[in-house]
């Protein structure tokens, strides 16, 4: 298969696109902007004898959007699994945000996963096979205060996802999201050690999700073993919800 990450360089992406492609699948890593972790990905990739490839580009930008998903499909052919995984957190009360801290989130959060599904979906469409994962949280389901817009971000990718789901499956395509709890990655690292303590207090399973724990995740939803499974958010937060 040839699958598509974004937001490959680091966290849950990096650990899907790895997972994917020790199976020896094709993996483009796709990341909004070109970075040194993004090649060095690629590099330990390659090193490991997996086929891959980084691709850099505005994500959120039709266009390049466009771009990017060509180049993949001249490299590799066309995509089989799209991973949404590309995402930005703020924490801090809404009152103090400015429209382009707001913006970013949208952009990133959303506008990313709305071009690449809408070009992707073309592809798999036409062929009458695919399947979308969509990186989420339990926030796009809940809500929480002092992430207010994060949270909005990801109930429209829940939101979406089941709509998508619905219309593309007479296609044949499946569309599916992961709705994270707490999990190990760098956008958690900005949180004391106190404050992961009294969220995890509320955690039945008493800790922090693994980037590699979400990835089986994935790589489940794009298998046969889920082809009946569509349009659906999956909860992945140790029994918090």
């Amino acid at each position: 298969m040839v699958v598509l990450v974004t937001g490959a360089s680091r966290g849950i992406g990096r650990a899907i696109a790895e997972r994917f492609a020790r199976d020896g699948h094709s993996v483009a890593l796709c990341a909004t902007g070109a970075n040194e972790a993004l090649w060095q990905t690629e590099k330990e990739f390659l090193s490991r004898g997996y086929t891959a490839a980084a691709f850099a580009g505005d994500l959120a930008d039709y266009d390049t959007a466009s771009e990017v998903l060509l180049a993949v499909i001249a490299r590799f052919g066309e995509p089989d699994v799209l991973v949404n995984n590309a995402g930005i957190a703020h924490t801090g009360l809404f009152a103090d945000m400015r429209p382009g801290e707001w913006q970013k989130l949208i952009d990133v959060n959303i506008g990313a996963m709305l071009n690449l599904s809408h070009h992707a979906a073309r592809f798999m469409a036409r062929r009458h096979g695919g399947c979308i994962v969509n990186i989420s949280s339990i926030w796009g389901v809940s809500g929480a205060s002092c992430e207010a817009v994060y949270s909005m971000t990801k109930a429209a990718v829940n939101g979406f996802t089941k709509a998508l789901g619905k219309e593309l499956g007479p296609a044949g395509v499946r569309v599916n999201a992961i709705a994270c709890g707490m999990v190990d990655t760098e956008m958690n690292a900005a949180f004391t050690d106190e404050e992961k303590e009294e969220f995890l207090a509320g955690v039945p399973l008493s800790r922090m999700g693994t980037p590699t724990e979400i990835a089986d995740i994935a790589v489940f939803l794009a298998s046969d073993g889920a082809a009946y499974v569509n349009a659906q958010v999956i909860v992945a937060d140790g029994g918090l919800l």
